[in-house]
Order: C-alpha cells, then structure tokens, then sequence
C-alpha cells in the first residue's frame, strides 16, 4: 500500500505528534514534582479556600 503525502501534511503530521508527546511527557514531570497533601491539609485548604467557582478548561489523566 501507498500512501502519498505532501511534505506541508507531513510537516504538520510531525509536529502534531511531537507536540502530543511533549505534554504528555510534560504533564508526568509535573505530576512527578507535585508534593503530597495529606488528608489533613487537603481538609484545612477546601474549608480555607472552598471549591472552585468554575470547572477547570481542561483536566488530564496521567497513567505513571
């Protein structure tokens, strides 16, 4: 099978698929930095700070 393709589709074939790594792989270093918060903490910031008055744009999921 043949598969013809111009080097502008190629191009952004690529640079779509590089972009999608990097923020996966961007998305596991942060998840990796980010410290713990213990039951406790977590408590003391929702009755300090309470929910969110708005969704988030975006969420992910991260398999680590």
């Amino acid at each position: 099978m043949i598969v013809n393709v111009s080097n502008k589709q190629l191009k952004t074939l690529v640079k779509e698929s590089v972009r999608e790594v990097l923020r996966s792989e961007i998305m596991k270093l942060r998840a990796l930095v980010v410290t713990e918060v213990s039951e406790k903490e977590q408590k003391d910031i929702e009755k300090r700070y309470n929910s969110p008055s708005r969704k988030p744009a975006k969420s992910y999921t991260l398999k680590i």
